[in-house]
């Protein structure tokens, strides 16, 4: 049986993708043919492939089955803003039954599918529906990532409430420094760890361009548990 796992964030730019390339990697260590999907990337680079998402080439590179480009990331949008501003304006249609699609073929060639969300958990796909919605429907277990840093906690508390609101499983959770300055990372985690009863699968430090390849050490699978 292939599972699935929907990687959300507090907000953008809260290290999702470091977290779904981690986990890639640590399942790939336990012996489980695992992909990376990608579904909808808004903030894409004209190429002679075509539209490519820098984040969806490095779940690709991550994961250790063979899969291409357009398997990874159905939706490609050029716009770096929200999809559903992104689709409007390139008249291009956010489709869930083709989500569906591509998530059956990597159930096909995957033991784990690693589904990277964009942006936050209520992030529009349209002026009337949601990616969440889409997870929803596949009923998806969740792992939310946390960039810590000032305003992380309302963040985290809201995304909590609203994923609880629409009847998911949060599985786990990962604290993921993002700025290195922050002075009140200690206490920031510590009120997480009494407020999620998820487990903290890991405590990623700030890390350097450098030494991001190497997250997934931070990543305790043992605490992950899959229907």
């Amino acid at each position: 049986m292939s599972h699935g796992v929907f990687i959300t964030g507090t907000d953008t730019e809260v290290g999702k993708t470091l977290v779904s390339q981690a986990l890639i990697k640590a399942f790939a260590k336990h012996n489980y043919r695992v992909s990376g999907f990608k579904p909808i990337a808004a903030g894409c680079e004209l190429t002679e492939q075509g539209l490519v998402n820098e984040d969806a080439l490095a779940l690709q590179k991550a994961s250790n089955v063979e899969l291409s480009y357009a398997e990874v990331n159905p939706f490609a949008l050029l716009l770096p803003t929200s999809p559903h501003i992104a689709a409007k304006r390139e008249s291009a249609t956010i489709d869930f039954e083709q989500l569906d699609i591509s998530l059956g073929l990597h159930k096909l060639k995957s033991d784990i599918v690693v589904v990277e969300g964009a942006g936050g958990w209520k992030v529009p796909v349209s002026d009337s529906e949601f990616l969440s919605t889409w997870v929803k429907l596949q009923k998806l277990p969740i792992i939310i990532v946390v960039g810590i840093r000032l305003g992380c906690l309302n963040h985290a508390l809201l995304t909590l409430e609203s994923i609880k609101s629409d009847g998911l499983e949060i599985v786990g959770w990962v604290a993921n420094k993002v700025d290195p300055y922050f002075g009140c990372y200690d206490e920031n985690v510590s009120f997480l760890e009494r407020h999620i009863t998820a487990p903290k699968l890991a405590e990623i430090p700030y890390l350097s361009a450098s030494e991001m390849i190497k997250a997934e050490q931070y990543i305790d699978l043992s605490l992950l548990k899959l229907e």
